[in-house]
C-alpha cells in the first residue's frame, strides 16, 4: 500500500510531489488514467495520482488536441465525437491516454493512422530534478524519441498533444459465435482481411460466455466512407451462426464502449501476451484448446492487428521497435478477490500456460505495455537494437532512477542505478 499519495492538478504540484519522495526517500510511481490490468502504478512509497487533471482541449483549427496527463480516452471522446474528429486511441473507453501513449497504443485506428504513439506531438514533463520542459520533433528530441515507447521511465507527463483526425464516424460493433464454429468463424476473419484495405480492421477473441461456454468474438471497424462500411462489413455476418450482431455507424468514441461492460473495477486481473508474425491454423489451435480448458467464465483471448501505417514507420524513429506487421495476442484471467481459494493459482497457472503454447513460433519480446515489471529480458528483446539508445536516453534525464514505470527497460534498473 502507499504511504502517501499526491493528488496533482498542476504541474507545481508534481514538482512538489517528487521533491517530498526524493527528500523521504521514498520510492515513487505515477497514477495517470489507472487503467492498469495489474495495478502497477501503486507503490509502497509516494503515489503521484493525476486523475484530477483530465482536461481536453482542440486547436483553434481543429488538427490537435491537448491532453493532460489523467485524462481517459473517454475525456478526449466527449470533446471529438461531437465535432467528428478522432483522436488515436486503445481499444477501450476507460484507458488512461498518457499510458497508453508512452507505452505504445493498438487500436482499430492502427492500419490508417499508426499507434497512439505516433500521433504524439509533443510533450510537458516533469524531470527528476524539477524542472518542466517540453519534448517535440525540434526540442529535447532525444526525451521526445524515447516517450513514444519507452514508458513513464524518465519523467511525470502532465500533458500531451496529439494530432487529431477528421473521422465523422465508423461502422462497428462485436459479432459472437458459438465456440463449436470457432475454427470456421477465425479461419474465415483471416482470409477476409488477407486483402482488406487500410480503413478496415479486426479484432478477434475467444470470450466466456454467460453460461461458462466460450464464444467467439469479432469486433471489426470500418473507419473509411461512410457510404462503404455495410457492405464492407456484410462478409463478416455470413461466417457462422451469429449469438449477437450490434454492427452499427457511430462516432467513433461511442464504437469503443462496447467493451466497458467487461471492464469491471475491483476484479482481479491476470495477464500473459505475446507477438505473432501473423494469425494462423497454428495460432487458433492454440485458441481453441487454451478456451476449452478456461478455469473460469473471466477467461479470454484477444487480438490486436499491426499493419499499414504503424508498420510503415522506420523501426528506429521512436523506442517502440517492432514495426512489421503482426499480431499482439493479449491473454486475461479476471476474477473477483472474494473467489474461492486457489482461484488465483488456477488462473495464473492457465495464463501462463497459454502463452508458452505460442512459444514454438511467436516473435521475441512482447507488448511493453503488458508486461510485468519482471521481465526485463523480455522488454530487451522487445527493444531490440533500440535498447541501448534508450538507456541513454534514461541515464541522461533521470541519472538516479527515481522513475521506475511500469514497463521494464531492457537493461534492468541494477545497470540504471549503477550498480
Amino acid at each position: 500500500m502507499p504511504r502517501a499519495v499526491a493528488h496533482c492538478r498542476t504541474s507545481q504540484d508534481v514538482q512538489s510531489a517528487i521533491r517530498a519522495a526524493r527528500d523521504g526517500d521514498l520510492p515513487l510511481s505515477v497514477r495517470g488514467g489507472g487503467h492498469d490490468w495489474a495495478g502497477r502504478a501503486l507503490c509502497d512509497g509516494m503515489v503521484i495520482d493525476l486523475t484530477a487533471m483530465n482536461d481536453v482541449t482542440l486547436s483553434p483549427d481543429n488538427r490537435s488536441a491537448r491532453i493532460s496527463g489523467g485524462a481517459r480516452a473517454s475525456d478526449v471522446f466527449a470533446v471529438t465525437d461531437p465535432r467528428g474528429l478522432a483522436v488515436v486511441t486503445g481499444s477501450c473507453s476507460s484507458v488512461g491516454m498518457t499510458g497508453l501513449t508512452l507505452g505504445g497504443g493498438y487500436g482499430s485506428l492502427i492500419a490508417r493512422f499508426g499507434l497512439a504513439l505516433d500521433n504524439l506531438l509533443a510533450a510537458d514533463v516533469v524531470l527528476a530534478d524539477g524542472r518542466v520542459i517540453t519534448a517535440s520533433p525540434s526540442c529535447e528530441e532525444e526525451l521526445f524519441w524515447a516517450l513514444r515507447g519507452g514508458g513513464g521511465n524518465f519523467g511525470v507527463v502532465t500533458a500531451m498533444q496529439h494530432r487529431a483526425h477528421h473521422l465523422p464516424s465508423v461502422r462497428s460493433g462485436m459479432l459472437l459465435f458459438p465456440f463449436a464454429q470457432a475454427r470456421t468463424v477465425l479461419g474465415g476473419c483471416i482470409e477476409i482481411m488477407a486483402t482488406a484495405p487500410e480503413e478496415l480492421t479486426v479484432q478477434l477473441g475467444l470470450v466466456g460466455g454467460p453460461d461458462g461456454v466460450p464464444l467467439v468474438m469479432v469486433v471489426p471497424t470500418w473507419c473509411g466512407v461512410r457510404e462503404q462500411g455495410e457492405a464492407r462489413l456484410a462478409p463478416f455476418l455470413g461466417l457462422g451462426t451469429l449469438v449477437t450482431n450490434t454492427l452499427t455507424a457511430t462516432a467513433y468514441g461511442a464504437s469503443l464502449a462496447i467493451f466497458d461492460p467487461f471492464l469491471v473495477t475491483g476484479q482481479r486481473v491476470l495477464m500473459e501476451t505475446c507477438w505473432l508474425p501473423t494469425l494462423d491454423s497454428r495460432g487458433i489451435d492454440v485458441f481453441i484448446r487454451a478456451m476449452a480448458i478456461a478455469p473460469s467464465p473471466g477467461c479470454a483471448i484477444v487480438t490486436h492487428e499491426f499493419r499499414g501505417a504503424a508498420s510503415r514507420v522506420p523501426a528506429a524513429a521512436t523506442a517502440f521497435r517492432l514495426r512489421r506487421d503482426h499480431v499482439l495476442v493479449e491473454i486475461l484471467a479476471s476474477f473477483t478477490d472474494r473467489s474461492e481459494p486457489g482461484h488465483e493459482r488456477w488462473n495464473r497457472r492457465w495464463v501462463q500456460a497459454a502463452r508458452r503454447a505460442f512459444d514454438g513460433f511467436a516473435l521475441p519480446g512482447g507488448y511493453p505495455n503488458f508486461l510485468a515489471s519482471c521481465a526485463v529480458e523480455r522488454a530487451a528483446k522487445s527493444y531490440g537494437n533500440n535498447a541501448d539508445r534508450l538507456i541513454k536516453a534514461k541515464r541522461k534525464y533521470d541519472p538516479d532512477n527515481v522513475f521506475n514505470s511500469t514497463i521494464p527497460l531492457p537493461a534492468g534498473q541494477r545497470v540504471l542505478a549503477g550498480e
